[in-house]
């Protein structure tokens, strides 16, 4: 992580806020009520861990109460304090408002080292802070819904359902009170890959527009750029495989908590990923120079046409941000850019793809979960052998009236219906596709707006103004 202050990241969504507030043309007072977080939890529990009793530090932030209930994932570090959970909690707000997902921001934070711990203790300090989320008020489907975040996955969210569903035993939608569940556990299917991929669908809408390429001195389209990824976490590992795998894009460099490597050729993300496991390191992956931890940060600076930064924030600041080489830098991690350094990238002629909407995918998914488990049924369940018997029922009028068959592969093909899978990607897609759509006609429209980060923030700030508007709040 970069030498910052606790609050840098804070402060730097402050002005982000503050800069893109002024093409808004709102009201000081509207816009100091979107700005600030509505309520900051802290709170401490003891924990008996071994011998000892542990006292924990967790935090709970509902950043706006526009629209209900509250979202936000719930991070497990030793770094973990009021102003990173508060920028975290703001970027949600701003987050949902982008991809028109009808949640207002939260998050929470666990002062601890989760690799420091056993999964019985894990699961003893997630059932306590879940305990003390429901004590407050501050859980429940339509109240404020938790979901993963660093440090925290499908187990940790298991064990929050399971805590409250103990609890609220006469709630038939209390699989609705957190995301990002076990699929068999009231889950839906692609939510662990949705940030990652969704980071690939934004990549590629970016990557579409030939003006905007042309600007940049590239091609259009994903196909053979160069990519570069810091993190091998769920985010980073999705981002790099499905932009592999789907968009024709080289993995040239690589950076996880060990080191980095660089391999100008490409490097296999599921070569590397099956390497990483059996040796329990990228460092010395076959035919890449490797770098050594204390150097890990040199990955920001490797020769590359898309950065993705899909670790912690603050990863590039005014030191390094003159010696970023990628054209594109698409941030997957929340907060990777400090202020200082975007007006260093966007003078030097960078794109940068923005956190509160590129990695918005994981929170869309959290939604179409938790519209599964408000409706009690899964995606599909009622059209999916209805539009499979439709769509066989063209094909074999179209062979009647021909006079030509379809192979087995073609009818299997086609005639097929949509899986949950299908229609949370298609869902995703749609969603991605659209929101960038909405931020680069601001930019395009008001020529004061020369980034896209400032783009997202009008958009954000302006639809959740409406809402305050159907509020009655204003004007």
């Amino acid at each position: 992580m970069a030498n910052q202050e606790p609050d840098v990241f804070y402060e730097s969504v402050q002005k982000y806020f503050d800069i893109a507030a002024a093409h808004t043309g709102l009201p000081e007072g509207l816009l100091a009520q979107i700005k600030v977080c509505n309520a900051v939890y802290r709170m401490h529990f003891p924990v008996q861990i071994g011998n000892e009793v542990k006292v924990i530090e967790a935090y709970r932030v509902q950043h706006s109460h526009h629209r209900s209930p509250t979202k936000g994932g719930i991070r497990y570090s030793n770094h973990v304090n009021q102003e990173e959970v508060m920028a975290l909690a703001t970027l949600m707000t701003y987050k949902c408002a982008i991809v028109d997902v009808p949640f207002g921001g939260a998050k929470g934070g666990v002062k601890i080292n989760p690799w420091e711990y056993t999964p019985q203790q894990l699961e003893k300090i997630t059932r306590r802070y879940t305990t003390e989320l429901i004590r407050l008020n501050l859980i429940g489907p339509g109240i404020d819904v938790p979901a993963p975040d660093y440090g925290t996955g499908p187990r940790e969210m298991s064990w929050i359902y399971d805590t409250y569903r103990s609890i609220h035993v006469d709630d038939i939608n209390a699989a609705g009170c957190v995301t990002g569940k076990p699929e068999n556990q009231n889950g839906i299917r692609g939510r662990t890959e949705a940030t990652g991929r969704g980071v690939f669908y934004g990549i590629r809408e970016a990557c579409s527009f030939a003006d905007d390429m042309k600007k940049l001195g590239l091609t259009v389209g994903t196909q053979g750029k160069t990519m570069v990824v810091q993190g091998l976490g769920n985010v980073g590992s999705y981002s790099a495989s499905i932009g592999q795998d789907e968009g024709g894009m080289v993995l040239v460099g690589v950076s996880e908590v060990e080191g980095a490597i660089y391999k100008k050729s490409g490097i296999d993300i599921h070569d590397l990923l099956k390497f990483r496991k059996e040796t329990g390191s990228i460092l010395k992956y076959p035919g890449a120079k490797s770098f050594p931890k204390e150097r890990r940060r040199e990955v920001l600076e490797f020769e590359c046409d898309i950065l993705i930064p899909a670790a912690l924030e603050n990863q590039i600041d005014k030191e390094n941000a003159p010696r970023i080489k990628a054209k594109i830098i698409a941030e997957a991690a929340n907060g990777p850019v400090t202020a200082e350094a975007q007006t260093i990238l966007v003078e030097g002629g960078h794109m940068i793809i923005p956190d509160l909407y590129l990695n918005a995918g994981g929170v869309t998914v959290s939604y179409f979960e938790w519209l599964k488990n408000l409706s009690h049924m899964r995606f599909g369940r009622m059209d999916k052998r209805f539009n499979q018997q439709t769509n066989t029922n063209i094909i074999n009028l179209v062979e009647e009236l021909t006079g030509k068959k379809a192979t087995e592969e073609q009818r299997r093909v086609i005639a097929r219906g949509a899986d949950e899978i299908d229609l949370v990607r298609s869902g995703l897609e749609e969603t991605m596709i659209v929101a960038y759509h909405q931020i680069r006609e601001i930019k395009m429209r008001k020529r004061s707006i020369k980034d896209l980060r400032t783009a997202a923030f009008v958009s954000a700030i302006n639809k959740i103004a409406s809402d305050y508007g159907s509020l009655g709040i204003w004007p």
